[in-house]
């Protein structure tokens, strides 16, 4: 918790910039929630009109829509670069931080760590929490607000269908927890494996008067190709751990499409459910 305390420290500077990323990645929300129920309502009671009653309210229709989307991009514009900003500015703040925490420590921890991977922290390291500072509370914000909103809507539609998807969007949740569990480690020995990499070149060039003197130049360069060799090894691992991450997210994704359709297929011809609001479901 001290630790989890101590970071939030690092968004009091930057406040307005972060409740106005908020506020915009609200709004995209509720645009793409939107969506769908616009287009119902259209189908409902617009669209079943004589000919010239549809021509004249699509004028108003689309300026609408299209000022909607207007509002969408610059709030889009802001999440990206306003946000990445905001994350780039914590991180330069925890890098003074760590910088000065670096010159206060004892000449022991010197001796113990590496100065090549107190490099890779200061620099590496700090960069994937920058991004995490930026993307954590944004995308955690935006999937819960669109899960929930969704369902929500969805639920005034049809409750049983609903149901269904829900308990397989559960079941992808507790899947998606799972894996990023099992990733942990593996995105963390990448970290350590970097590190070593930046160690090695540290130790060699920082040493390469010596290096040159006694002619080691091939020692060292097999200690780096080990180090190189071994940080290949763990993005490898990486890679495919994140390719299977990805296809079963893939493959649940299109796991909830064929519910729809199958489920959505029964309860039409139960008279339970209309073509529009199966359209409805497609597009959440």
């Amino acid at each position: 918790m001290k630790i989890f305390h101590k970071f939030m420290t690092y968004y009091k500077p930057h406040r307005l910039l972060f409740y106005t990323d908020m506020f915009c990645a609200l709004i995209v929300s509720i645009i793409d929630l939107a969506f769908p129920q616009i287009l119902s309502y259209l189908t409902k009671n617009l669209f079943t009109q004589d000919k010239s009653t549809i021509l004249h309210a699509l004028v108003f229709v689309g300026v609408a829509l299209l000022s909607m989307y207007g509002i969408k991009y610059f709030c889009q514009y802001f999440i990206i670069s306003w946000g990445h900003i905001m994350g780039a500015r914590m991180e330069t703040d925890m890098r003074n931080d760590l910088f000065n925490h670096f010159q206060r420590l004892s000449f022991s921890y010197y001796d113990k760590n590496n100065t090549g991977e107190m490099m890779s922290k200061l620099v590496a390291d700090l960069f994937d929490i920058s991004e995490l500072a930026h993307h954590g509370p944004e995308n955690l914000f935006i999937s819960a607000l669109k899960i929930v909103g969704s369902f929500i809507l969805l639920m005034m539609i049809n409750v049983q269908m609903t149901l269904i998807l829900l308990l397989v969007t559960a079941i992808m949740v507790s899947f998606t927890v799972y894996k990023n569990i099992k990733m942990t480690p593996i995105f963390t020995d990448n970290r350590v494996k970097i590190a070593a990499v930046n160690s090695s070149v540290q130790d060699s060039l920082s040493g390469i008067r010596v290096v040159k003197s006694f002619a080691n130049e091939d020692v060292e360069s097999e200690k780096f190709s080990r180090s190189n060799l071994d940080f290949l090894l763990s993005k490898i691992r990486t890679y495919k751990t994140m390719g299977n991450f990805h296809a079963w997210n893939s493959f649940f994704e299109g796991l909830l499409y064929i519910v729809v359709i199958v489920s959505g297929g029964v309860f039409i011809a139960e008279g339970s459910l209309n073509m529009t609001d199966l359209a409805i479901y497609v597009l959440y």
